[in-house]
């Protein structure tokens, strides 16, 4: 299939006037960013769940999920907040690009509610055995922690919510509506070498890990 021209990728495609097509922000809005967290900011943290962080470096950019029990962003002060890093897939960019780069931006969710919390600041990865020991899950202390110095804080309005029916019972996709982790691996494997094959059988015993393991094996 021949791709589709695309002008609007063209260099040479001229710069939008961005503020002729939208309206400047309202002055209640640029009132609620802020340089530090408030008493409702905090109260919001404490029942966080999950967020996305992105980082950067000259390399490029990365966003990275991350998620715990309600809380497990810690405030540690007006200022300044921290999380554990807890295992994933072990690639790591975000703590890497931290280390070239400290800027970072957080976009929290909480299912059920229609608003997001941003944080954007610069973090910075610790080992301090005593900020480890108070982010602690239970029995188990993380390897780091990233500490988030807090430029702005704000809340932001969840219409993109509404747009994509998040919280509705009617969006949930059925598990089979798309490839699983292990028919995804198997056309991976075929892109590296098209003779390798994975079976049926070897198909169904990465998914089965992969459902085991994304469920039970979180620490």
């Amino acid at each position: 299939m021949n791709p589709r021209p695309r002008p609007f990728l063209d260099d040479q495609t001229p710069e939008p006037d961005l503020d002729a097509l939208y309206a400047a922000p309202s002055e209640m809005i640029q009132k609620a960013v802020l340089d530090r967290l408030v008493d409702f900011h905090e109260a919001y943290l404490a029942q966080a769940t999950f967020f996305c962080l992105a980082t950067g470096s000259e390399q490029g950019l990365d966003a990275s999920p991350r998620g715990g029990p309600p809380g497990f962003v810690h405030v540690l002060d007006a200022h300044t907040v921290a999380f554990a890093d807890w295992p994933g897939n072990n690639r790591i960019e975000s703590m890497r690009n931290l280390r070239r780069d400290e800027r970072l931006a957080m976009v929290f969710l909480f299912p059920g509610l229609e608003l997001f919390l941003r944080i954007n600041g610069r973090g910075r990865v610790s080992t301090d055995a005593g900020l480890l020991n108070e982010l602690r899950e239970g029995e188990r202390v993380p390897k780091t922690a990233t500490v988030v110095r807090i430029d702005e804080v704000l809340l932001h309005c969840g219409k993109a919510i509404n747009r994509a029916r998040l919280w509705q019972d009617s969006a949930r996709l059925a598990r089979d509506a798309l490839p699983t982790v292990g028919q995804m691996m198997a056309a991976l494997g075929r892109r590296a070498d098209a003779e390798a094959e994975l079976g049926t059988d070897q198909i169904a015993q990465i998914d089965a890990h992969y459902d085991h393991a994304v469920r039970h094996e979180l620490y």
